[in-house]
């Protein structure tokens, strides 16, 4: 029952987040790669759900241009690897870029200053109107700001990456940004 309503929650949170025609309409890839990535998506955290070791909740997934990200916690070594073995091996996804952390007790920063900080994070994206922030995936882990995705520019990265790190609390900002090619 807990599986089948988290994944409920997961393929609506998939379609608020990515079915817009105005995020079309400002990412930096064409609708056909757009679709592809969103599937790739869909297809490991419908594996996640499914898998008794990997916790949908811990991970956040996400594919551009047919390259795989997996950012998150782990409690132990099976999960991580199983979560990165499932990504990996998805159809479609060409290489495959991890930042996973094993969780801590001890960090101060609990899950809902993590959830805050993402949310400061992406209202600094947002309102710089020289970001295209809906492809920039944020995700805080340990109060660490992880960004990644698909940017047009240089600049992009590096105003995306300073905005990050303006965030009080922000310890640590890990990029992943690439330039579309």
């Amino acid at each position: 029952m807990i599986k089948a309503l988290s994944l409920i929650l997961l393929l609506f949170l998939l379609i608020i987040s990515c079915g817009t025609i105005y995020g079309a309409a400002v990412d930096e890839r064409n609708v056909r790669t757009i679709a592809s990535d969103h599937a790739i998506k869909a297809k490991i955290l419908k594996k996640f759900v499914d898998d008794e070791h990997v916790g949908v909740f811990d991970f956040a997934v996400s594919s551009y241009e047919g390259h795989g990200y997996l950012i998150g916690e782990y409690e132990t070594k099976i999960q991580r690897t199983r979560a990165v073995q499932i990504a990996k091996n998805q159809k479609g996804v060409t290489g495959m870029t991890t930042y996973l952390i094993a969780k801590n007790p001890k960090v101060l920063c609990n899950t809902t200053k993590n959830l805050e900080l993402t949310a400061e994070v992406k209202a600094k994206l947002i309102g710089d109107k020289d970001i295209w922030s809906t492809n920039i995936d944020v995700k805080t882990i340990q109060c660490i700001s992880v960004l990644w995705g698909l940017v047009g520019s240089k600049i992009e990265i590096d105003k995306a990456i300073a905005h990050a790190r303006s965030v009080e609390g922000i310890t640590k900002v890990k990029a992943f940004l690439k330039l579309k090619k």
